[in-house]
């Protein structure tokens, strides 16, 4: 009966004393930039946006498939800098089609056009590299 509550009066005076603390406030919200998701490393924080989320471009890269995920019908590179985007090198998963995902292995070199809108963009061709 002692032990009940003396644990308690521990867990209330825990609670009263957390009640007290201001919150920590997140990095990111600090910063103004946006945490890199998982999927993705690299230098993004400073990174531009481009394009618009209206307008779609073409660009190119070149990279190293890292991953496939043929179910959610993605495939991530480690690509170098892709100006058309002002995106640094970094590594990112993208949407990609079956016929992509079937040609590409983990491991790989290749050069790739990637349709973008927005911040998302789209593996539309992909070539292995020697």
């Amino acid at each position: 009966m002692n032990s009940a509550r003396l644990t308690i009066a521990l867990g209330l005076a825990a609670l009263t004393t957390a009640c007290g603390k201001q919150a920590e406030t997140p990095v990111a919200a600090e910063t103004n930039q946006a945490a890199p998701a998982a999927a993705m490393s690299g230098d993004m924080g400073n990174m531009a946006m481009a394009p618009s989320a209206t307008s779609a471009i073409k660009a190119k890269g070149h990279g190293t498939v890292t991953a496939i995920d043929k179910a959610a019908g993605t495939i991530t590179l480690n690509h170098g800098p892709i100006p058309e985007a002002k995106w640094p090198a970094m590594t990112m998963a993208f949407k990609a089609a079956p016929a992509i995902t079937d040609a590409a292995k983990v491991g790989e070199e290749v050069d790739f056009d990637l349709t973008l809108t927005g911040s998302a963009g789209e593996v539309t061709a992909i070539a292995k590299q020697p």
